[in-house]
């Protein structure tokens, strides 16, 4: 149940996350793994009990890579999105599968 609420809250709202201090080109997946995790505690009260992104986030306006979030048992596909890049800073939203 705790993976419907996830899926529901960040469904309806995403989540506008930024990053700072990209190198390469792009986000580390760990940072972005951490992010997506701290915003869905902060959003709903609960964290994941764990993200995985196979791959770093192009520092790209537009660029996506897809991630997974585990919840108890259930498995929640995540895609994440750059929707800007302004010096260092890279802001992307999340939107959590239904």
């Amino acid at each position: 149940m705790a993976g419907r609420a996830i899926g529901v809250a960040a469904g309806l709202f995403g989540l506008s996350l930024a990053l700072t201090g990209c190198s390469g080109g792009a986000v580390d997946a760990a940072d972005v793994e951490s992010q997506i995790s701290d915003q869905l505690e902060a959003q709903i009260g609960e964290a994941p009990d764990s993200v995985d992104c196979p791959e770093d986030l192009p520092a790209e306006e537009g660029a996506e890579i897809r991630c997974e979030l585990t919840v108890a048992e259930e498995t929640l596909g995540v895609t994440v999105t750059v929707t800007s890049v302004q010096d260092n800073t890279v802001n992307f939203d999340i939107q959590v599968d239904e």
